[in-house]
């Protein structure tokens, strides 16, 4: 399956070596008040915050994946894929925006974007973003590149785009594995402060380990945020790529 590599260790993905700003970094650059969210205020430079993050949805497992965490009450960061996903499942789309989650870009098609041309990359972010507002009537302001692969010339497209870059501190390797409880073992001995965890809706495995995931780790004391509400009162900058 075209997805079964899209969650390689950030080390493999040559992420290690780039020029990356961690949350409490973008929070120390701000100086207002934190944002505002449909699941209350949350300031993370006074509480123990963690970002829940799903990627290369809509599917079929979404749906149950959002009664979840409506009856949780815990927001998440979704980066959308649009061939076969947005355009397959537009109501999704609309009810994510609608329940206060954050709705973001994984590109249109997954392409890896080191491995295409400047043309290419444009036309990857831009139809995915195109085809969110329309759902939405908010354009994305955060993206994930496949694969956690990317370089100066992504970097460069994302900063004309008014796109951000958001990578991930935590992997279950989801696409690897059916194990409900293993993806849960995984997600809670990679869980930190801050953390960004990395997680795709479409595997079979992943929805049923998320009331577990959300349990464990609210008693440990975290907080679930977006993505926006970790870096608040900061904002993401254009350009720039995020990682714990």
């Amino acid at each position: 399956m075209f997805m079964a590599t899209a969650s390689l260790a950030l080390s493999s993905s040559g992420c290690a070596r780039l020029d990356t700003t961690a949350p409490a970094a973008a929070r120390a650059k701000a100086a207002s008040a934190t944002a505002q969210a449909r699941f209350g205020t949350v300031d993370c430079r006074e509480v123990k915050c963690i970002a829940l993050t799903f990627d290369a949805g809509p599917s079929e497992n979404s749906a149950r994946l959002l009664d979840i965490l409506k009856e949780k009450r815990v927001p998440a960061t979704f980066f959308l894929l649009g061939k076969r996903h947005i355009e397959k499942y537009p109501e999704l789309v609309e009810r994510m925006a609608a329940e206060g989650h954050e709705v973001a870009s994984h590109t249109w098609d997954h392409k890896i974007l080191t491995r295409i041309t400047p043309a290419q990359i444009r036309d990857e972010l831009e139809r995915t973003d195109d085809a969110i507002e329309r759902i939405t009537g908010r354009r994305p302001t955060l993206m994930r590149p496949p694969q956690g692969r990317t370089n100066d010339t992504v970097h460069r497209i994302c900063r004309e785009l008014g796109l951000s870059e958001v990578l991930w501190s935590v992997t279950a390797k989801d696409y690897a594995t059916t194990d409900s409880a293993l993806i849960t073992k995984r997600v809670l001995a990679q869980a930190s402060r801050d953390g960004i965890i990395l997680l795709h809706d479409l595997y079979a495995g992943t929805v049923p380990a998320v009331p577990g995931v959300i349990d464990a780790l609210k008693e440990r004391g975290y907080v679930f945020v977006t993505v926006p509400q970790l870096l608040a009162p900061g904002k993401a900058e254009p350009g720039k790529v995020y990682r714990p």
